[in-house]
């Protein structure tokens, strides 16, 4: 998949009709994989390219901070589930207030239409766009009749209760990541660089990698989990994470720590991805590091239930 970044003017796409869907598409969901379904057939009945027009950062970021949701999603990783999806061009839309002021009209004429060759748009039923999102499917059909591209609507994917990246990151900070990984199609997953930490758990004898996990990305509650984690886009192996401050240790500032079952090598400096598979218990204080170990000797057995092993 090619990706174009930066403003529309300077994309160097080539002029390739294109059938075009729009979004954040946070999480790529099992609602948004059901567009991008349609998209990929509609586009090859037409003999189109396909493309995704997508924004970084988060909307909310720009237009109002304080709302700004947690992301399922870092843009690379967003990139990837796009690429996996079958996506021929992804553009990735700078977000910033020179682009939050842009009409629906704008983006018709010089994202779809100028700068992309569209010849089909393929939207959910709710899609808003331009600036305060005074744009909807009806005038982006009027659009569409006067710059040549045709426009198909998607019903939403759950009925009553819809899937949404709201609702899912609402699963995930409540840990329901049985929800969260049913409606996304896999479990919930985090990824950042493995730093130097403390080596309490080498000094346990359990050995961790710490993550550095960005702080605009969704998390679930504090606790221990049974995960699935590895490096760059190699296996991901079975282990045991801590969610938390380490209260047993006196610890203040939230920290993910990844223990894996199978000898991983060294991982300072790769950028480790691990996905929830379940919640193990609630993080609290033991009595010291005797203790400490008999419950982790627990939380490993508990994990490798949850992970079938």
């Amino acid at each position: 998949m090619r990706v174009l970044t930066g403003p529309p003017t300077q994309w160097e796409a080539e002029p390739r009709p294109r059938a075009v869907t729009i979004g954040v598409y946070d999480g790529l969901h099992q609602g948004h994989r059901h567009v991008l379904s349609l998209l990929r057939r509609a586009a090859a009945a037409r003999g189109l390219e396909c493309a995704v027009v997508t924004f970084h950062p988060h909307p909310l970021t720009v237009v109002a901070p304080e709302h700004a949701p947690r992301l399922l999603t870092s843009i690379e990783h967003r990139l990837e589930l796009l690429a996996d999806a079958g996506l021929d061009l992804a553009a990735v839309l700078p977000f910033d207030e020179a682009m939050r002021r842009r009409t629906s009209a704008f983006f018709a004429a010089t994202v779809l239409s100028s700068a992309l060759a569209t010849r089909l748009v393929v939207v959910g039923e709710d899609f808003r766009f331009g600036h305060q999102r005074t744009g909807n499917v009806a005038s982006l059909a009027e659009l569409g009749d006067a710059h040549g591209f045709g426009v198909e609507v998607v019903p939403l994917v759950g009925g009553q209760a819809p899937v949404s990246s709201t609702r899912i990151r609402a699963m995930v900070a409540s840990g329901d990541l049985d929800g969260a990984a049913s409606l996304l199609g896999r479990p919930h997953e985090v990824r950042g660089p493995v730093v130097a930490g403390e080596g309490r758990g080498r000094g346990l004898g359990f050995p961790t990698a710490n993550v550095a996990v960005p702080g605009e990305l969704a998390l679930p509650p504090s606790g221990v989990y049974a995960v699935r984690a590895g490096p760059g886009s190699g296996p991901l192996l079975p282990g045991v994470a801590n969610l938390g401050r380490r209260p047993t240790f006196g610890g203040a500032a939230e920290t993910l720590e990844v223990h894996l079952l199978e000898p991983p090598g060294d991982l300072y400096g790769t950028v480790l991805r691990v996905a929830f598979a379940g919640r193990l218990r609630a993080e609290r204080q033991f009595a010291g590091p005797a203790e400490l170990t008999a419950q982790i000797v627990r939380d490993l057995a508990a994990a490798r239930e949850v992970l079938g092993l």
